[in-house]
């Protein structure tokens, strides 16, 4: 089976990550529910207390698709970004191991 890979790298605003946070974990659960998400993940770094990675892997594109267009990815996204300083996404569709 063929999966598809997200990783999300976010710098977030100082003295905002609370509240970010808030909104990150309700994203994620809400996008584990989704038909064809297998992983939702957020990762912090000790070193860089304002930076956030999201690890997501999907059945394929489509449902990837799915999730951008879903009610809550557009309700987060559009209630984080007067938080996010910085947002780096990199797909991925070939998984070699």
């Amino acid at each position: 089976m063929a999966l598809f890979s997200i990783a999300v790298e976010f710098e977030i605003m100082a003295g905002r990550m609370a509240e970010f946070m808030e909104h990150m974990r309700d994203q994620a659960a809400a996008s584990l529910q989704e038909p064809g998400c297998r992983v939702f993940e957020i990762w912090g770094d000790s070193g860089r207390p304002d930076h956030v990675f999201l690890w997501e892997i999907y059945d394929d594109p489509a449902a990837f698709d799915l999730h951008l267009a879903s009610p809550h990815f557009k309700a987060f996204d559009a209630a984080v970004a007067p938080m996010v300083a910085s947002k780096a996404v990199v797909a991925r569709d070939t998984k070699f191991a």
